[in-house]
């Protein structure tokens, strides 16, 4: 077991594997939980490569106003529901969390955070489970898993987020992450128990099933396109408003070292005077003492809501071409209808 067992991290992860159980644990929490808040941590062991998770539990949601209390509570119940999953030797071994997200827009600093302190403390680097609600909401349970990237991670650390750190890191939205080949598993048990609900019902002379018909995939699914729009826009308009703020910054960074250069240039003239007169030269004065030059402010910001707008993009993308493909078979059953 030694060798399977990658005590020292020496492996290189290169698959995730979900059991179903955590797969419907996960669906339950985010359906029951508030909007987007769903989250919780991940158990499980790493072999031979692959991150096998387990099992999963859910944390309670951390209210703004109560940030400091909600995180004394959270820590509480962790270390509760981890003592007792050992009690009853169950995995405790925690390899990472998972987040509720929806249309795909998982950039926030709170799940940046979270995976660096994960990424940073965990033996085999963590990972985030991302789990989108409005693509299970059509019937299409959404499970990405992903890891910091390690020029990300290295800025990170630094925090260093200013031009010259990402040119240097050659950092853009499209590299804060990596994404990580995830499956799920499924048990002999939990396939036969969706076998035997997918089964007519007993009563074989009534046509009854024990799964009701659904008639979603008829759905044009146009009036998601709405909020898929409207989350765009707000996401642009925070985007320029961002940029605004660092414009300005910026602006009132050049000016104060405009300032400071003007003085430096000034004194080492009034300097050049006394000594061809024969002075004393005057004392160099500390000029960051004199000048307050901002330091320049991190763009981070910038490359989160980056991400959230490409994301909102590419889910209306695929919203609107299988509503479009919808629109037009329905356009075409109506016109042979009406031909007949």
């Amino acid at each position: 077991m030694a060798k399977v067992i990658d005590i020292e991290a020496d492996i290189p992860l290169h698959t995730v594997q979900l059991d179903a159980l955590v797969v419907s644990k996960i669906i339950k929490h985010a359906r029951e939980a508030p909007s987007t808040t769903a989250h919780g941590l991940l158990l499980g062991l790493d072999l031979d490569g692959t991150l096998e998770i387990s099992n999963s539990f859910p944390l309670p949601h951390q209210h703004g106003d109560e940030a400091e209390k909600g995180s004394k509570t959270i820590a509480r119940h962790q270390a509760s529901m981890l003592r007792s999953l050992k009690e009853v030797q169950a995995d405790d071994s925690v390899v990472g969390f998972y987040q509720a997200t929806t249309l795909g827009a998982f950039f926030n600093q709170t799940l940046l955070d979270t995976q660096a302190i994960h990424q940073d403390k965990l033996r085999h680097g963590g990972i985030v489970i991302v789990h989108d609600l409005s693509q299970t909401a059509k019937g299409n349970a959404s499970f990405r898993a992903f890891r910091l990237t390690a020029a990300f991670f290295d800025a990170y650390k630094r925090s260093n987020f200013s031009t010259a750190s990402l040119i240097s890191h050659r950092l853009t939205f499209s590299s804060i992450f990596e994404e990580v080949p995830l499956k799920i598993r499924t048990n002999p048990l939990l396939s036969s128990f969706l076998g035997k609900v997918a089964e007519p019902a007993a009563a074989q002379s009534t046509g009854e099933s024990a799964l009701e018909p659904t008639y979603s995939v008829l759905d044009l699914g146009t009036a998601g396109l709405t909020r898929n729009m409207e989350q765009i826009v707000e996401a642009v308009e925070a985007y320029r408003t961002e940029e605004g703020n660092l414009s300005y910054l910026s602006r009132q960074i050049a000016r104060e070292k405009s300032k400071a250069d003007a003085y430096v240039a000034k004194r080492k003239e009034e300097n050049a005077v006394r000594v061809a007169q024969g002075l004393a030269p005057l004392p160099e004065e500390d000029v960051a003492r004199l000048f307050k030059i901002p330091a320049e402010p991190s763009r981070l910001e910038s490359l989160l809501l980056l991400g959230q707008i490409d994301a909102y993009a590419k889910s209306l993308e695929g919203t609107a071409s299988t509503s479009l493909l919808k629109m037009y078979g329905a356009r075409a059953g109506s016109g042979a209808e009406t031909s007949d």
